[in-house]
């Protein structure tokens, strides 16, 4: 190995601890307790180093959503290959979906509530968040019903899981209704 192929592979190194130490951080004790001050001491790491890979919060709070998108896509596409027929592939993804935001909070405030400096719904859009749609759009565009267009359908069921993972955490709906919810969900909205 090269020195400058080591060299590589340490600043890579870096970065990943980094992000994780930073999502660490986040979910145990929110986004506001993540400075570059806290991760320089967590990591060992003086701050121009953290600074050397990324230019600030909204870097990581980015890198973070990049990483936590390329995870729920990744668990989207398990459950629904995992499940029988359309209407148990909508559930599986719902399931999922939610799952995966009430264990990730931070990860899910990262994708979806705080600026990474991430473009959404683009053309330059990054490849993780285009795929974290895609696994989406996978299992929801069979049921779009005729004459809608699947990445719209696909969009308006999204932002319902997304209202319902919001609300759910903010303990603005009642826990003994989340079954029903989610039924109305993939029967109502869903054409199955």
């Amino acid at each position: 190995m090269s020195v400058q192929e080591r060299k590589q592979r340490e600043r890579a190194e870096r970065e990943r601890l980094i992000v994780a130490t930073a999502r660490e951080l986040a979910e145990q004790q929110g986004w506001d307790a993540v400075t570059t001050r806290r991760l320089a001491e967590r990591i060992e790491y003086s701050q121009p180093v953290l600074y050397s890979h990324f230019r600030g919060k909204r870097e990581i709070i980015g890198a973070v959503a990049l990483e936590g998108a390329a995870e729920m896509a990744a668990e989207v596409r398990a459950a629904t290959s995992a499940a029988d027929g359309p209407r148990g592939r909508v559930a599986a993804l719902a399931r999922t979906y939610l799952d995966f935001a009430a264990r990730n909070p931070a990860v899910y405030d990262a994708l979806f509530q705080l600026d990474g400096g991430l473009p959404y719904a683009r053309e330059d859009t990054p490849e993780p968040l285009k795929d974290a749609f895609a696994a989406l759009l996978e299992s929801l565009g069979e049921v779009a019903g005729d004459g809608v267009h699947p990445a719209l359908f696909t969009e308006v069921f999204w932002a319902s899981l997304h209202g319902l993972a919001t609300l759910t955490r903010a303990g603005r709906l009642l826990p003994e209704d989340a079954a029903r919810r989610m039924e109305l969900l993939v029967d109502r909205l869903a054409v199955v």
